[in-house]
């Protein structure tokens, strides 16, 4: 039986199909537009995106051999994509790295609500996710939030496009408002934000034991796919790509280099005393996902190739690794994102610097330096996780790299792996799918039959031992720079406002 997994991100949809041992019969890979409207902002179009969901599912159809007897979904985490009661879009989605709710959520840290909330969560909240968003929304556009109905993420509007059915995964919903131990909706947290108004929006939750929905005749004809064909709601990203990688049991770790960097540890226990990070179900049955997503990830090295004059970031890596391993001085602190940073600290103001520069610095120096800075945010947010895993599995269009993955194996200490399937995402919601429907047992056992790895890295003790002092540098030279980053804040606010 052949099977399609989807895999929506940021930037990109992904479609794999997959014969019945799992080889990649075809992938199909389809950009999607994220819109800046004012300082700070990032959106959507949700139908654009369900349409480039459409063009990528019907190009693998045409390289399968029989029709799929199985479709798996996974996508972006957070944000908000409000539908009306026919599943229509009340306006675009606000995303996860949307940064206009800052001066809210900056309000909940002063009151007490932040550390409150994560006692109850095990998540830090952020400018993007659904509270926040929903917070702003409803002062400065509540004429919307009356004409919507549900509260869904990006997965969770794919699955209501597929199967007719409003729902939430428990992985999506274990922040914000989900107790994370009950693995239920909490009043209280509706309480601490403001937004007792807003539990109306909230759509059922699904758990590990209900995934599984049929796809529908209107899906059908928009996508080609045979109505009637089971639709697997797999876990978010972050989670369906630690599947991938197989990260599926206590101990192991993974590191995800894409849109976001994400960070991230299974552990069998909550972690609500230390307001850093999140914690979501892993969609493995007794497993939780301690993850460190940031604000800046990849998109920093194509902002950093469009700087230095390179055509793309593999080229910034190539140009890097012709820099001296002192980088001539030259240091970069990375939190270009305009919502800031907020794994493994939060801070909406946080923003970039390059530091140390001089005229022994050529442009190689640079790029090394802007690749070493944001390596530098894996060791921060794998220092804030629990335990200390034994290797790190990565994933995502940096993970391709021979030059980057051994600079991480250097900076962090830890034996690499990448595993060999290029959108490990899909490989984790396909994976989801053989135990949501029962062809396979468990996922330690599914990880295991179809799971492989393209290569290894090593650390180097001389370079882990030289990087153990840039840290610590990295780490003051923040600390330096986090006065300036209020006074920016202060000169120029996020949200759309005029400067004050």
């Amino acid at each position: 039986m052949t099977a399609i997994a989807i895999d929506a991100g940021t930037t990109t949809i992904k479609a794999v199909g997959y014969a019945d041992d799992g080889t990649e019969l075809a992938v199909s890979r389809q950009p999607t537009q994220v819109s800046r409207p004012r300082p700070g902002w990032s959106e959507q179009d949700m139908s654009e995106v369900w349409a480039a969901v459409c063009t990528a599912v019907r190009e693998v159809l045409t390289a399968l051999p029989e029709p799929p007897g199985m479709v798996a979904l996974t996508a972006q985490g957070d944000g908000a994509w409000l539908v009306d009661g026919r599943g229509r879009p009340t306006g675009p989605a606000v995303l996860w790295n949307d940064g206009r709710a800052a001066a809210r959520v900056t309000a909940w840290e002063r009151d007490g609500v932040v550390e409150e909330a994560f006692r109850i969560t095990g998540s830090r909240v952020s400018t993007g996710m659904p509270n926040a968003v929903l917070s702003w929304l409803g002062e400065h556009d509540p004429d919307r939030v009356a004409r919507s109905e549900h509260l869904l993420t990006c997965g969770g509007w794919l699955y209501l496009r597929l199967t007719g059915e409003p729902a939430v995964d428990e992985s999506d919903a274990s922040a914000p408002f989900m107790d994370i131990r009950r693995r239920a909706w909490s009043d209280r947290l509706f309480e601490l934000y403001g937004l007792e108004w807003a539990r109306r929006l909230l759509p059922p939750l699904r758990d590990d034991e209900h995934r599984v929905t049929a796809l529908s005749g209107a899906a059908a004809a928009e996508t080609g796919l045979p109505a009637g064909v089971p639709v697997v709601m797999a876990p978010y990203d972050i989670c369906a790509t630690a599947i991938g990688a197989g990260v599926v049991d206590v101990g192991q770790a993974c590191c995800i280099l894409g849109t976001t960097l994400a960070a991230e540890a299974v552990t069998d226990t909550v972690v609500t005393d230390d307001p850093v990070g999140i914690t979501v179900t892993l969609g493995v049955p007794g497993r939780y996902l301690r993850a460190f997503p940031t604000m800046s990830g990849c998109d920093v090295l194509d902002w950093g190739a469009r700087l230095l004059g390179v055509a793309s970031a593999a080229d910034l890596m190539a140009l890097a690794a012709q820099g001296g391993r002192d980088t001539a001085g030259v240091r970069f602190v990375p939190y270009l994102s305009p919502a800031g940073e907020r794994a493994p600290f939060f801070d909406p103001t946080a923003r970039g610097s390059l530091s140390g520069l001089s005229l022994d610095a050529g442009r190689e120096d640079v790029a090394r330096a802007l690749v070493e800075g944001v390596t530098m945010t894996i060791r921060d947010c794998l220092a804030a996780a629990t335990g200390t895993p034994e290797r790190l599995a990565l994933c995502g269009g940096g993970a391709r790299s021979d030059f980057w993955p051994q600079l991480i194996a250097d900076m962090t200490g830890l034996a690499v792996t990448v595993p060999l399937d290029a959108e490990v995402g899909a490989r984790g919601a396909w994976l989801t799918g053989l135990v949501a429907t029962g062809r396979e047992a468990d996922f330690p056992t599914a990880a295991a039959r179809h799971l492989a790895y393209a290569v290894a890295y090593e650390p180097d003790a001389a370079r882990s031992a030289e990087f153990t002092g840039r840290y610590a540098d990295f780490l003051r030279l923040r600390e330096r720079s986090e006065p300036v980053w209020a006074l920016d804040h202060e000169r120029l606010r996020p949200g759309g406002g005029a400067p004050s």
